[in-house]
Order: C-alpha cells, then sequence, then structure tokens
C-alpha cells in the first residue's frame, strides 16, 4: 500500500493506492481507518477495486460499520469506481445520499474526487 498525496489550493488529500484487496473485512477497514487518521489524515481517497465486494452488499454491515468509523474520526472519504451499473436499488439509494450529504462520495475518477475532497 502507498499514499499518493495531493495537496489542491494547500489541502492535503491522500489517495490509498495498492494492486491488492485493501478492505477484505471490517477490521482491515477499522484499521486503515484509524492508521490514515493517526498518519493525519483527514481526506482520503480509496479505489472500489481495492475494497471487497462485501463492503458493497450493505445486508453485510461492512459498509455501515466502517463508514461509521471514518464518520467517528471526522475523515473525510471518496471511493473512485464506476457506480453506473449498480443493480441493487438500496446501494445506489446510499450511494446517491452520501453523494447528497458530501462526507462520504462515489465518484468516477480522481479528479472528482479531489475536486469534492477540496471543498
Amino acid at each position: 500500500m502507498e499514499i499518493k498525496l495531493h495537496e489542491p489550493e494547500g489541502q492535503a488529500i491522500a489517495e490509498v493506492l495498492a494492486e491488492q484487496l485493501i478492505i477484505h473485512s471490517t477490521d482491515a477497514g477499522l484499521n486503515l481507518v484509524g492508521d490514515l487518521y493517526f498518519r493525519g489524515h483527514d481526506k482520503v481517497i480509496l479505489h472500489k477495486k481495492n475494497i471487497s465486494s462485501e463492503f458493497f452488499d450493505l445486508k453485510t454491515g461492512v459498509a455501515g460499520e466502517i463508514l461509521q468509523k471514518f464518520s467517528n474520526y471526522r475523515v473525510r472519504l471518496a471511493i473512485v469506481g464506476d457506480f453506473s451499473n449498480i443493480p441493487s436499488l438500496s446501494l445506489r439509494d446510499f450511494i446517491f445520499e452520501s453523494n447528497k450529504r458530501g462526507y462520504v462520495n462515489f465518484v468516477g475518477t480522481v479528479q472528482e474526487a479531489i475536486r469534492r475532497l477540496a471543498t
């Protein structure tokens, strides 16, 4: 895992880069949030490809538990990936509501993630 810093207008945004799954369980997600927070990162970009499919199955509760931890630590998050063809209505609604609030964002590109987190 590598962290690439983006600094639009002097703000630090940490992009987590990896070839493998980073969030493969609730514990891994919670550890990641804690690690990022203690490194001083309060704006984070993750890639969908690094997150287990369990996260996107809302019935498992994995997303809720991990995203609650991001919220508790006040770490804003953008998840980059293709979210255009999601069959689950509940997940589509969750993404829509998350993007409206802006604390957790589901976006298509790193540039969009940076733009949303920089505001």
